[in-house]
């Protein structure tokens, strides 16, 4: 049997064969920009591969942008407090001088003016700049955070405790350390009897001046046990302090600003100071009142906000500890009697800074005695708030210098990755076309001479 072959055929599988040979060698001539991989159907699984890896890149590209940012922004602020505790180690090398009882009105004088000017460089140092943002603002860093009061208010004037007051008069000692009490301060109070005490806040107990200052250590030379209760030695108790119905905001903002200076206080009962390990408390007058004490001095607030700023690094969940690239007023500053979690009084972010103005005003009033005990808790207690953000921000710098060495050594990775799916074998790609392009000039010779030009060629 004979099986006829038309032209038509012969031609069509021709055709097809031939167009089949070139869109191979134009796949291979795409391969020439240095990409095998254009589309899925070139390899489908090293596609997918391919796709995976871009996204890799693309989130490694903006952490590393992340961290960049925030590594420039730690280092302004760094700098910045790097200052700023610099300025407080010379503010408490100035304290300690001004607390020296030798010196006259007109070296005091001196020294506060001193004092005055290093308070306002620490106001200008937390106005720094990154762009047009500041650093030390919080969330709100478009808002200019310290500002300086130029007129001078009443504020209340604090009682400093040491460590061993502190753990004293918290009920700590014996137990706790000065880091873990919890009361730091208290509040100094007028008698209408003329003389001077002081009020725990936390629980509403009065104590006399000569008590805090000296007499506590009796106390403790006199009590066998190792936890003494101070309770007992307090001279009176105002009620509605211990049970929170009263609270230092009642009475001052909490920049430490009095609301209302001629507020009297009444004690419930008023008894004899303490005197000897055996002496018995004795009820004197229920008579007495109070007024709180102030000092007028210029006030620093905060228009800034506590809320951080994040810069995520790596894929998980966020951790703020660590992702934080910020430190807020209230981190530099810390917080005291009058804006602490137990004053019903929001942070104001300038506590420390209102202390040492409260020193400066001390200093210039010839106050020897404070200075020598209750300024020089606070310019150290100020020195030791700064620089221990200081020490954290300097942490959170060196995990996010870190970081990025670990982003660039991953990218390394991943663009290996890339190139190993993607990219073109010059070599084996040079051989491939070098054979297409001759079997396709080859079939284009060989169709030439065996397909039939036209009807009357085919008949012949």
């Amino acid at each position: 049997m004979t099986i006829r072959v038309s032209s038509t055929q012969m031609v069509y599988r021709y055709q097809t064969q031939l167009n089949k040979a070139n869109d191979n060698m134009n796949n291979l001539m795409e391969q020439g920009d240095g990409s095998k991989l254009h589309r899925p159907s070139d390899d489908s699984v090293d596609y997918t591969k391919y796709l995976r890896y871009s996204v890799s890149g693309n989130e490694n590209t903006q952490y590393q942008e992340n961290v960049d940012n925030g590594i420039s922004w730690m280092k302004m602020s760094d700098t910045a407090l790097v200052n700023m505790t610099d300025i407080m180690t010379t503010f408490k090398e100035k304290t300690i001088a001004a607390a020296n009882d030798t010196n006259n009105t007109s070296d005091m004088q001196a020294i506060g003016k001193e004092m005055m000017a290093e308070i306002q460089e620490l106001v200008s140092l937390g106005n720094t700049m990154q762009g047009d943002r500041y650093v030390f603002a919080g969330q709100s860093d478009t808002t200019r955070p310290f500002t300086l009061s130029e007129e001078e208010v009443d504020r209340g004037l604090a009682k400093t405790l040491d460590d061993n007051q502190a753990l004293f008069f918290s009920g700590e000692n014996g137990t706790g350390t000065a880091s873990t009490s919890g009361l730091r301060q208290m509040l100094t109070l007028t008698g209408s009897d003329g003389n001077t005490y002081y009020l725990n806040t936390r629980d509403g107990n009065i104590y006399t001046k000569e008590f805090v200052d000296s007499g506590y250590k009796d106390r403790l030379a006199a009590d066998s046990k190792a936890v003494v209760d101070p309770s007992k030695d307090a001279v009176g108790n105002i009620s509605g302090w211990s049970d929170g119905t009263t609270k230092v905001s009642d009475y001052f903002k909490n920049t430490g600003e009095i609301i209302d200076a001629k507020k009297e206080l009444t004690a419930d009962t008023i008894n004899d100071k303490y005197t000897g390990s055996d002496a018995d408390n004795v009820t004197l007058t229920t008579s007495v009142t109070f007024t709180f004490e102030t000092v007028k001095q210029r006030i620093a607030t905060y228009q800034g906000d506590d809320k951080y700023i994040s810069m995520t690094k790596k894929n998980g969940t966020t951790e703020t500890a660590s992702d934080t690239i910020n430190v807020t007023g209230q981190d530099i500053y810390g917080t005291d009697i009058f804006d602490d979690t137990s004053s019903g009084n929001a942070t104001s972010g300038t506590a420390m800074l209102n202390e040492m103005l409260t020193v400066h005003a001390k200093t210039v009033g010839d106050d020897h005695t404070w200075l020598t005990t209750d300024g020089q808790t606070i310019s150290d207690q100020a020195h030791a708030t700064t620089v221990n953000t200081e020490t954290k921000l300097g942490a959170r710098q060196q995990l996010y210098n870190s970081v990025k060495t670990m982003l660039g050594n991953q990218n390394e990775l991943i663009t290996s990755d890339t190139t190993d799916v993607s990219a073109t074998d010059v070599a084996a790609l040079s051989v491939k076309l070098m054979e297409y392009q001759t079997i396709y000039n080859m079939s284009l010779a060989l169709g030439a001479r065996i397909l039939p030009q036209s009807l009357t060629d085919y008949l012949s």
